[in-house]
């Protein structure tokens, strides 16, 4: 692989939004936190005290029941495990939704409540009722349920990226379940279709009402604040620029290209995929007090969805953050599978999500050989080509250069992907993938006879890739409307040039490329922007009337510009200073 940098990297793998205000406090430990409540009267009085610790899904009760129980001696101790409907009674439950396809369920409609016992539930709560003095501790998932006026509410919250972590490890079961040695890849389905979507339907109610938050992301070592310190934090990151904490993970076709711009453990056999900016799996880091506070960037999605994403988008997509920038690095590694998304009517019907992953590859890096595939070629039959893909689940071979259009592409080419397309990058690229959010609706067609990184075959998904294929994307179609379809909007100033490079009109997503050697001038229009620095060391982004601090960028970061910024500038800052550097901006596209 070709060296990009002379020098070292410059990546922040770790930022983080610093929290302003008197009095804040960030405590680490079970000893620091049994302290902290030690010295609180009214918390640790022969009074009746209701505690309640509302714990989301993969999280571990078992720790947080005996550090808690050390910090508060509690007269009465009630885990919500215990009334939990059977393990039998829940997964014939959540079957509808969880399915027996290897990837694909259907978003529940389930609530929290439905998981209980009623029976269990509302002898518990009257038990409960009944005890006039002391404290009374209620821990685990559903804790909230038991919530009194006067009470204290402890919310133990945690990634769902580490909550997958602990699926592959094995260390935790679905909500309801005993299924902690299930295949993880099964796990994660289901937690995706019930289990984070019951949990974050109780999270929104709760937000406001947080007297305080648990960091539990890593084991053994808590950390917790107040929840008005978390609240302030989420309500400063819409006042600014910033970037969620991005994450890294092997694969059967990664690269090694991330390794060395993202200052990547070495050790490990490649990475393949970074998630950049994927806010319902990504972390957003508070710095409180010095200390690095870990939560889930969805909650800022769910306390400021109008200031983050603006009225339209707001009115549109509701409490979802539709814009997704993630990386695929295939530099000295393989081709991703041959693939292709469902269409908006597809996902509806078949899975209960309102949009669809319409998507783009931009070409970050490339190599000499660098191609990608992308719609049907002229005389392909769609018979044969459905057949041909049957059949190589038995033979292990497939043609896909008979069937499939395959194209040379370059560093800062943008290739359009809309929903039916069949698609895949090749090998010796780096890719900025530019696309809206469902992103584990890849209905695979061919995986190159390999294996994934377990030994086992990838589930192939031809049945459905079938039913949405677009049979029009064919070759001079995808020359004319997919490939570097960019358009210049303006280069009056000779310091900068802004040019439209996509998606199709058939997608929701607008991006505009900025080069640029002096200060540009952007603003969000009330509308969401994400970007990336896709040209130049680094950059600064400032506020014309200095309302938020100058934010710092580095080559490859991807970054939010909340809509309640309004104007915003951007320039070639420090070892960039007076060089041509590029952004690339994406936003939801409100107007016809």
């Amino acid at each position: 692989m070709k060296k990009l940098f002379t020098s070292t990297s410059n990546y922040n793998r770790r930022p983080a939004v610093t929290v302003d205000g008197e009095n804040l406090f960030c405590v680490e430990g079970w000893n620091a936190i049994a302290a902290y409540f030690s010295k609180h009267s009214n918390i640790n009085s022969k009074k009746r005290q209701l505690i309640v610790v509302e714990c989301y899904p993969g999280v571990f009760e078992e720790e947080i029941h005996e550090g808690l129980k050390a910090a508060f001696n509690p007269i009465h101790l009630l885990q919500t495990k215990d009334c939990l409907k059977s393990c039998q009674e829940i997964e014939t439950m959540v079957y509808p939704d969880v399915t027996d396809d290897r990837i694909f369920g259907y978003i529940t409609r389930l609530t929290i409540d439905q998981f209980f016992d009623s029976e269990k539930l509302n002898a518990q709560k009257k038990h409960i009722a009944q005890i006039s003095s002391g404290t009374i501790l209620v821990i685990g998932t559903g804790a909230s349920l038991f919530a009194e006026p006067g009470g204290l509410l402890i919310y133990a919250d945690m990634p769902r990226w580490e909550a997958q972590l602990r699926f592959r490890r094995n260390e935790v079961s679905n909500l309801g379940a005993d299924n902690k040695n299930m295949e993880a890849s099964l796990q994660y389905k289901w937690a995706y279709f019930v289990d984070w979507r019951v949990a974050d339907k109780l999270k929104k109610t709760l937000i406001e009402k947080w007297d305080y938050v648990l960091d539990t992301t890593v084991k053994q070592y808590p950390k917790m604040t107040a929840g008005e310190t978390i609240r302030a934090g989420l309500k400063k990151a819409v006042t600014r620029p910033f970037r969620v904490v991005p994450f890294f993970d092997p694969g059967p076709w990664g690269g090694q290209w991330m390794k060395e711009v993202c200052d990547l453990d070495k050790k490990e056999i490649n990475y393949a995929w970074c998630f950049d900016c994927v806010p319902e799996e990504n972390s957003l880091l508070l710095k409180i007090d010095n200390t690095l506070f870990e939560i889930p960037a969805i909650n800022l999605v769910f306390y400021q969805p109008l200031k983050l994403l603006g009225a339209a988008v707001y009115a549109r997509f509701g409490e979802e953050f539709p814009i997704r920038f993630d990386f695929l690095d295939t530099m000295n590694g393989g081709n991703l599978s041959l693939q292709v998304h469902p269409t908006t009517q597809y996902i509806r019907e078949q899975f209960g999500m309102n949009y669809t992953q319409d998507e783009s590859y931009y070409l970050l890096d490339a190599g000499d050989d660098a191609h990608v595939y992308l719609g049907i070629k002229e005389d392909a039959q769609p018979v044969e080509f459905i057949n041909a893909l049957q059949q190589s689940q038995t033979t292990g071979q497939f043609d896909a250069e008979k069937f499939v259009n395959k194209f040379t592409v370059k560093k800062h080419d943008h290739v359009l992907i809309p929903a039916g397309t069949v698609h895949c990058s090749g090998a010796n690229s780096m890719v900025l993938e530019i696309s809206a959010t469902p992103y584990i609706f890849t209905f695979k067609l061919w995986d190159w006879g390999r294996m994934g990184l377990d030994g086992k075959p990838r589930p192939i998904n031809i049945e459905h890739g079938k039913n949405v294929i677009n049979w029009n994307a064919r070759t001079e179609w995808v020359k004319k409307n997919l490939i570097n379809t960019i358009k210049l909007i303006n280069d009056e100033d000779h310091n900068w040039i802004e040019e439209r490079t996509g998606l199709h009109e058939a997608e929701f997503i607008e991006t505009r490329r900025h080069w640029f050697s002096k200060k540009v001038l952007h603003h969000t229009n009330d509308n969401l922007n994400v970007l990336n620095l896709i040209e130049g060391r680094e950059a600064v982004v400032e506020s014309p009337n200095h309302s938020f601090e100058p934010f710092i960028v580095h080559y490859a970061e991807t970054f939010i510009v909340p809509a309640n910024v309004g104007a915003y500038t951007i320039r070639p800052y420090g070892e960039s200073e007076n060089q041509l550097c590029a952004t690339i901006k994406a936003y939801v596209r409100t107007k016809a």
